[in-house]
């Protein structure tokens, strides 16, 4: 009995978080500290902070996964999926509501120029983005190198295919400098396969059903199950990924469309992946509400999924992993490379845009914004679209 109230307990504060947690994972961690942490007592400090740097190296979304990973520590499977599903619904739910609005405004021929402001805002959110990783992760002249070069390529070559080769190449060759990391004693990793059995399972499966049938939501599940596997780093080095495949390659949404959805994400609780939903149901608008709904649907759980199969997969063995140095030296590579692939976003998504000085000022401006005041991000877009709307 006390288990089941303490699990309510837990999900209460889970609805409470995914309804008030803005700013993205790092303001996400901190609220997790004050509330699951010092008022809840769940765990300590030192557990949130180690499990949070382990989600912070796995492909996925970090917030999500950190949570969930609570759960999963508190009562099990059961409890994580729940967790899961509570902290991504009031997002995506919104975000799908907005890609169904701009779908019918579309569809009776009512202009969205209102949010010709909040597209150039968008970019300096992914600026902004790509200014803080790198100031994070890049320590050393490799770093610096690995991240220029990533920036470069990904920019002139922006496929997505090619994004997961550039991490791991990143990572394999900061993995060489091994020696430089100290040495610790390791005792034998024992890995329980079953959670990454159901990962890999899960990923074939789509990818067969999605080429055999060529059933559109099937292949965007297994489009997001695809990019929710190999995205190092979070919401902002997802951006990047979608936009090459979903705007470039395929052409579901137009890079107005895209900007707008990504800048109105900006503004609302909960995970930055919770944008999927939005590319999703977009990309399903052809089939009307139901479509866009199903698009929504198969894009989000394709997009989290991946990340809580691999979290509870690694977590059973990281104590033990992370003491081998060529581990620990292929994370600097990985992150720099995942640094580069934000700033390339950054660039991406201004080059459809009118370089005018409506455009670049409030690009650069928002930047400002950002980094020198405290002026939340909801007020910023809801100006910005006010703005829009008078313009």
């Amino acid at each position: 009995m006390f288990k089941r109230v303490r699990y309510y307990i837990f999900l209460r504060d889970v609805i409470i978080l995914a309804c008030t947690a803005f700013g993205g994972p790092q303001a996400h961690i901190a609220m997790f500290l004050d509330i699951l942490v010092k008022k809840r007592g769940y765990l300590t400090e030192e557990d949130l902070i180690e499990l949070n740097a382990l989600c912070n190296i796995l492909p996925g979304p970090t917030s999500t996964q950190t949570i969930t990973a609570i759960g999963y520590k508190i009562g099990g499977p059961n409890l994580a999926y729940l967790t899961l599903l509570i902290w991504m619904i009031p997002a995506v739910t919104i975000m799908t509501i907005a890609a169904i609005t701009i779908s019918n405004f579309q569809e009776q021929n009512i202009s969205i120029e209102f949010t010709r402001v909040i597209q150039p805002m968008a970019v300096g959110f992914v600026g902004y983005a790509a200014y803080k990783i790198s100031k994070k992760v890049i320590n050393s002249a490799l770093a610096v190198v690995l991240m220029i070069v990533a920036a470069i390529i990904s920019t002139l070559y922006g496929s997505p295919y090619l994004f997961p080769v550039l991490l791991l190449l990143g990572g394999l060759i900061s993995s060489l400098n091994y020696k430089s990391k100290p040495i610790e004693e390791k005792d034998k990793v024992k890995i329980q396969w079953a959670n990454f059995i159901l990962w890999a399972a899960v990923f074939a499966l789509a990818a067969i059903l999605g080429g055999l049938t060529q059933y559109l939501p099937i292949r965007l599940f297994e489009n997001f199950y695809r990019n929710g596997s190999l995205i190092f780093g979070g919401g902002q080095v997802l951006i990047p990924f979608l936009y090459a495949e979903f705007v470039d390659l395929k052409g579901y949404l137009s890079s107005e469309e895209f900007l707008s959805g990504y800048a109105l994400m900006q503004s609302l609780p909960g995970p930055v992946f919770s944008f999927c939903a939005y590319v999703g149901s977009l990309s399903m608008r052809e089939y009307g509400v139901m479509g866009e709904i199903v698009g929504a649907f198969a894009a989000a759980f394709g997009i989290f999924l991946p990340g809580a199969f691999l979290i509870f997969f690694v977590i059973r063995f990281w104590d033990n992993l992370k003491k081998y140095r060529r581990v620990k030296a292929s994370l600097e590579g990985i992150n720099a490379v995942s640094s580069g692939l934000v700033i390339s976003a950054a660039i991406l998504l201004f080059m459809p845009l009118e370089p005018n000085y409506l455009n670049v000022g409030v690009a650069i401006g928002t930047f400002i914004l950002l980094n020198f005041t405290k002026i939340p991000s909801p007020l910023l877009i809801v100006a910005g679209l006010i703005v829009g709307v008078l313009w």
